[in-house]
């Protein structure tokens, strides 16, 4: 048992070891700007001047009191709703379609990855091309079908502006649930599923008892990765709309790029990006609950 207890010891030390030199460089390029961001959000810093006077809470209180941040949260968040919640929907019936026997069904789960692995840019570029107001392919379909009278400004209207976003950034990423929902239906059991066939039990039934226990843990993880990039949300919006029209798309990192950028204030930019790692964490210990939630089940 002695020489036991040492030769397990010894591999756990040797573990350590070789993961060390990560760990080290990992704290180096992660950790000390994080700690170093905390430190500057209860400063005065300035973009120009790295060094302020300590104010203690008073940039995270006016980070509250102020309508915009107020504003920008609240975009973000309904943003993250909206667009993390379609995706998995949307990601789950693609791949369920996909894991049928279809004819050229290789073809299409290799083209499913296409726009996923399209740069954000170019994604944004190709959308803010779609909905231009003058010769956009969305208004002349819309037009030429009767639902539209005429061309309408889909990024220039405070009304449309979000939900463009959100569907240019739902068409990128519904590959990438999929792809991950198309991974753990492989181990989906199929004599369960046949067996459930056999008992009567309808598709939703089959479904719901059988598959979607195999995938839920799978899909907590795919709405994990997604909310963190909605929460933290910048390029797509950035080269579509910047923010606007009137503020109407402005998320957090917009917010926090313009306050530390654009005013030169350093230390409050800080205390308004940790707001955003704040959102973050709580939406994810969130899913958390909910996977062992399901787990105990």
């Amino acid at each position: 048992m002695r020489s036991s207890l040492s030769y397990h010891s010894r591999q756990r030390l040797t573990a350590w070891l070789m993961i060390a030199p990560l760990a080290v460089g990992v704290l180096i390029i992660v950790g000390w700007p994080f700690l170093d961001t905390i430190w500057m959000s209860f400063t005065s810093a300035q973009l120009t001047q790295y060094t302020g006077d300590w104010v203690g809470l008073d940039n995270y209180i006016r980070a509250f009191r102020s309508p915009q941040v107020r504003g920008a949260l609240a975009t973000t968040i309904f943003f993250v709703a909206l667009t993390v919640s379609l995706e998995l929907v949307l990601g789950v019936l693609v791949a369920l379609l996909l894991d049928q026997p279809l004819y050229g069904r290789r073809f299409f789960r290799a083209l499913l990855i296409l726009p996923w692995a399209l740069p954000t840019v170019v994604n944004a570029m190709s959308w803010r091309l779609i909905y231009n107001p003058d010769f956009g392919g969305l208004n002349a379909v819309l037009t030429q079908i009767g639902l539209l009278d005429s061309y309408q400004s889909w990024l220039g209207s405070p009304a449309t502006a979000i939900y463009a976003i959100a569907v240019a950034d739902i068409w990128k990423t519904v590959p990438l649930v999929a792809m991950i929902t198309l991974a753990a239906l492989q181990g989906v059991p199929r004599e369960q599923l046949e067996a459930a066939h056999i008992d009567g039990a309808s598709p939703w039934s089959r479904f719901k008892t059988v598959t979607m226990p195999a995938i839920v843990g799978p899909l907590m993880v795919a709405a994990v990765l997604r909310t963190i990039e909605g929460v933290k949300v910048f390029d797509i919006v950035w080269v579509m709309t910047r923010g606007g029209p009137a503020n109407s798309t402005k998320t957090m990192s917009i917010q926090v790029y313009q306050e530390a950028f654009s005013n030169f204030r350093a230390g409050s930019g800080a205390s308004q990006g940790l707001l955003i790692v704040l959102v973050s964490l709580i939406l994810i210990n969130v899913y958390v609950a909910l996977l062992r939630r399901q787990g105990a089940q």
